[in-house]
């Protein structure tokens, strides 16, 4: 978001010269991680001139240009004389949308693309599948979503449907970042693929409920090496999240055959050095597809500086999440706390804190559908992405809320 100093003398402007610097503007190819987005936007009478090295820039600065156009009290569109060079702090600035526990129709998830971008968001992290559903309609095993999503062919995103919305993104400048959460999070999984999840036991014989991925069977490495191949075709982005999180042991340790692999690993009865078994094994077969090293998303915590500090200690690149839940709705302006937080906040060296490239702000769905999702997730996450763009030193909440009022109708209208 850009301020207005309506103090400023007013420019007459009848044209906006846009200018790509560098040879290769980038313009046929997706945004990556290291996208230049800077720019430079001078304003005056009668010409405006916006400068970036890449397309990417002139997005933003399109984007900020745009914001600086108000109407006078007659009702004219103005705009002041300006000189303004920009550039995020973070590169990466995403917003998390869950797919499974409601389905969100393409309509909305576009709405929001398009919101991003008026908010200078630059990844659209798509939290696809979960427990409750499989929307995601896979080429190679059709049976995950014929099975598992809530309806076959109304509540499912077609190839068609995915290409359209990575298209719509990355025109906006916007990666999209697909996530599909194992070994946890899976049961609508196990509903299209044989023997992928646990058996569960009650006792000496199994329950009938089943619990996370079998993390014993080489089939289920054979699968994931097939679906995570098909994934990387169909999403262009370096990044695939694997997500790793909120495993529930207690079906793993009811199971005997699990039991018996334990103890043959040496493993005794620590349970989370058989989710780093599944997870590192399921990484180096997805990972021949993938070009990328990992990168940590640091989610819940109220303590997130320390796990920043272990994560990045360890020499991991790392994203923050845990202070920007959006899905806790509180009574009153709880916009002020998401901008608060300073990423940085940790104690580590410059070299640790460098490893911090962004953040994303998070809206899971169990109780948020496309009737209430727009109205709350703005304007508040716009409060995240003025964090994750601005300087550091740019955190005065009276000032942010002046712009932010403003920048609420404007995207009202």
């Amino acid at each position: 978001m850009q301020g207005q100093n309506k103090k400023k003398a007013f420019a007459s402007v009848s044209e906006l010269q846009v200018w790509i610097t560098s040879a290769d503007s980038e313009c046929d190819n997706y945004p990556s991680v290291t996208s230049d987005e800077s720019y430079e936007l001078s304003v005056d009478s009668p010409v405006a001139v916006l400068k970036a090295p890449k397309v990417w820039g002139a997005l933003r600065g399109l984007e900020t240009f745009s914001q600086l156009v108000y109407e006078d009290e007659y009702g004219a569109k103005s705009i002041n004389r300006t000189e303004i060079q920009d550039f995020p702090r973070f590169t990466h600035r995403g917003l998390l949308l869950d797919s499974s526990r409601h389905f969100l129709p393409i309509k909305v998830i576009l709405a929001n693309l398009e919101a991003m971008a008026w908010n200078k968001f630059n990844v659209f992290h798509w939290h696809i599948v979960d427990d409750p559903s499989f929307p995601y309609m896979s080429r190679t095993f059709p049976q995950l979503s014929q099975q598992g999503a809530y309806h076959p062919y109304t509540h499912v995103y077609t190839p068609s449907d995915v290409k359209m919305i990575i298209e719509f993104a990355r025109l906006r400048g916007i990666r999209v970042v697909s996530e599909f959460d194992t070994p946890g999070h899976t049961q609508s999984w196990g509903k299209g693929q044989k023997d992928l999840l646990t058996p569960c036991y009650s006792g000496a014989s199994p329950s009938g409920s089943f619990g996370p991925v079998n993390p014993i069977l080489n089939t289920t490495y054979d699968f994931m090496a097939m679906f995570f191949k098909e994934v990387s075709t169909v999403f262009p982005d370096a990044y695939i999240h694997l997500g790793g999180d909120e495993v529930d042991f207690s079906c793993w340790k009811s199971n005997p055959d699990i039991q018996k692999f334990m103890a043959q690993q040496g493993f005794g009865t620590d349970y989370s050095k058989l989710e780093s078994f599944y997870i590192q094994r399921c990484v180096a077969s997805v990972r021949h597809g993938l070009k990328s090293n990992t990168v940590v998303h640091v989610w819940m915590g109220n303590k997130f500086e320390e796990e920043l500090q272990k994560v990045t200690e360890a020499g991991f690149t790392t994203i923050l999440s845990a202070p920007w839940y959006l899905d806790y709705i509180s009574y009153g302006q709880d916009w002020q706390k998401y901008y608060k937080v300073e990423p940085l906040s940790f104690n580590g060296t410059d070299a640790q804190k460098k490893l911090v490239v962004g953040g994303e702000a998070c809206l899971w769905g169990e109780y948020v559908d496309a009737t209430n999702l727009t109205p709350r997730l703005w304007p508040r996450a716009s409060a995240v992405g003025e964090r994750l763009w601005s300087d550091k030193d740019v955190k005065d909440t009276n000032d942010a809320y002046s712009r932010l009022i403003q920048h609420r109708c404007r995207m009202v209208q």
